[in-house]
């Protein structure tokens, strides 16, 4: 039976993230080794797979190199086979696997495989959850090596207590999945960083944009997006009007 592009964004997410288990457990690599044999086995069987089953659809990783005849494609997958090479060589639960298909340049379909985290997760635009409640004092997720001043500056002002992870996607399924509420990224990312991640949050109702309000726009020639903000609903106005204020 054929998949759905949200059955096969969800199966190649999780898969992949099968076959980069087993690549760490092997032994064989320590290091930047392992992330880079890593990154590569799974970029291979993204790629092969996603063309085998969308022959006719563009294609956009982190890991191949870009050809721009995706560029007058509407449809176009956009992947990052690991999504926090650091995380996934220390074995933290903080990285991911994305898949997600953007259509017209809008992340419409995605998949954010955490394989880490209690024994394999995958959060799906195609199977939206219920948020439930959020916290009182909200919840910024930042970078745990290097998070950004604008989120910084944004949690001082709303009283946020800041949660340090690791990949993006890691980090916008934390919002996803209720242990967060707000996701604001100023340091720059790329197309395959946030796609995906976007996809599935907004299924989730959640708010994406990037910080000056304005949409994110998928399968660019440039393929760089300076910013990103994901965040629930009732945090949308408190965020701007903070980022408004530390910019004056």
């Amino acid at each position: 039976m054929t998949m759905s592009d949200g059955e096969l964004a969800a199966h190649l997410a999780e898969a992949a993230g099968r076959i980069l288990l087993e690549v760490r457990a092997s032994g064989v690599f320590g290091g930047k080794a392992l992330g880079n044999a890593g990154d590569a086995t799974a970029n291979q069987f993204l790629v092969h797979a996603l063309r085998e089953a969308r022959p006719d659809d563009g294609l956009l990783s982190e890991e191949e190199k870009d050809n721009h005849d995706r560029l007058s494609s509407r449809r176009v997958w956009i992947v990052d086979p690991v999504d926090g090479t650091r995380e996934y060589g220390e074995a933290r639960s903080d990285w991911a696997v994305h898949v997600a298909l953007a259509v017209d340049g809008v992340a419409s379909v995605g998949a954010v495989a955490l394989p880490g985290l209690d024994g394999g997760t995958v959060c799906r635009s195609d199977k939206p959850q219920s948020l439930g409640p959020g916290h009182s004092r909200p919840r910024m997720v930042v970078s745990r090596t290097r998070p950004a001043a604008e989120a910084v500056a944004v949690a001082q002002t709303l009283s946020a207590e800041l949660i340090p992870m690791g990949s993006a996607g890691a980090k916008a399924m934390a919002v996803v999945r209720g242990e967060a509420d707000i996701y604001l990224h100023s340091g720059g990312q790329y197309e395959w960083d946030s796609c995906a991640p976007v996809a599935v949050a907004a299924a989730h109702g959640l708010h994406c944009s990037r910080l000056d309000g304005s949409p994110l726009v998928y399968n660019q020639r440039d393929t760089y997006i300076p910013d990103l903000l994901i965040c629930r609903l009732e945090w949308v106005v408190p965020v701007c009007d903070a980022l408004i204020d530390i910019s004056t």
